[in-house]
């Protein structure tokens, strides 16, 4: 059995780490911090953190396969150039919701760009319902609806054979398996995978490693759950140091290091005392597996 190491590898805290994504090309990994508006670039070699601010809060973001980010902003599609920072729309969705924002995103097998929208909440713990939808970005920057009545669009990720799609609903307390037809980009039949214990609180980001097995982010449980989509039961439980854990990738030259995000926004004076690192970015090493490089946007 590996023996699990946990280390905080970046330590500028983020209120809402989000969305990592290991970026080969760079040696780097990919991050956003939603809440306060930027996405974030930490260079495995040199260790120097470079950011990049925008105009709305910033739910996801993934690679391009000509070069720069495809990302999720306000209620908005936009590409982004890292060199010179620019920030270019592709499409609005949702005008008639001033209260929702895009959420977790990811790229499919075949290139298009999932992202979820959510509401945002207009009181602590309170948001209004059902109000989140789930959008596919095809290359040609077209945007088709696939899901609707979504409270807060969260984990996505793809089987290893390309024919099923896993998506989180943070609200639902459970991860859903959906028929995917890679041809298409569409997904279709659903049925429950799994769902949360108690002590597992919210699920929030998730991936996959090379077994086909699910790792979900466990958000105010502290922890990341590794969890078997065919037998829908829990194999592996990570504790890690903080409770806000938001989402979680695979990385490094042979993909056997998870990056996991967390967050410091929602805890109080008290808790932030007891949680020193709440808001790092953590590389978590020994768990015996790999994972797989994420997919590029190919618009």
């Amino acid at each position: 059995m590996c023996s699990i190491n946990i280390e905080s590898i970046v330590k500028e805290k983020n209120r809402m780490g989000e969305c990592p994504v290991w970026e080969e090309r760079e040696n780097s990994l990919l991050y956003v911090d939603i809440n306060s508006q930027k996405v974030c670039r930490w260079n495995s070699v040199t260790k120097e953190i470079q950011c990049v601010p925008v105009d709305a809060r910033v739910g996801s973001v993934a690679l391009r396969k000509c070069g720069g980010y495809v990302i999720a902003l306000g209620t908005s599609f936009a590409f982004l150039n890292w060199k010179n920072w620019e920030v270019v729309p592709i499409s609005e969705q949702e005008l008639d919701k001033p209260n929702n924002r895009f959420n977790d995103g990811k790229v499919d097998p075949q290139g298009n760009f999932f992202a979820g929208t959510m509401a945002e909440e207009t009181a602590p713990g309170v948001r209004a319902r059902h109000q989140g939808a789930l959008y596919t970005l095809f290359p040609d920057c077209s945007v088709v609806k696939q899901l609707d009545h979504v409270d807060i669009s969260n984990g996505l990720e793809w089987s290893l054979d390309h024919r099923t799609f896993f998506h989180i609903d943070s609200l639902a307390y459970a991860v859903h398996a959906y028929s995917y037809d890679e041809h298409t980009g569409r997904i279709g039949d659903c049925r429950a995978v799994y769902k949360m214990e108690k002590e597992e609180a919210m699920p929030d980001g998730m991936c996959i490693d090379v077994e086909g097995k699910l790792w979900v982010a466990c958000i105010d449980g502290g922890r990341v759950i590794r969890i078997d989509p065919e037998t829908g039961r829990r194999i592996q439980t990570v504790k890690m140091p903080v409770s806000r854990i938001t989402s979680c990738c695979f990385g490094g030259k042979d993909y056997s290091e998870m990056y996991v995000t967390s967050a410091y926004d929602g805890l109080n004076r008290a808790a932030l005392a007891k949680e020193p690192q709440a808001g790092e970015i953590f590389k978590v090493t020994g768990l015996g597996v790999k994972g797989i490089p994420q997919h590029h946007f190919a618009g």
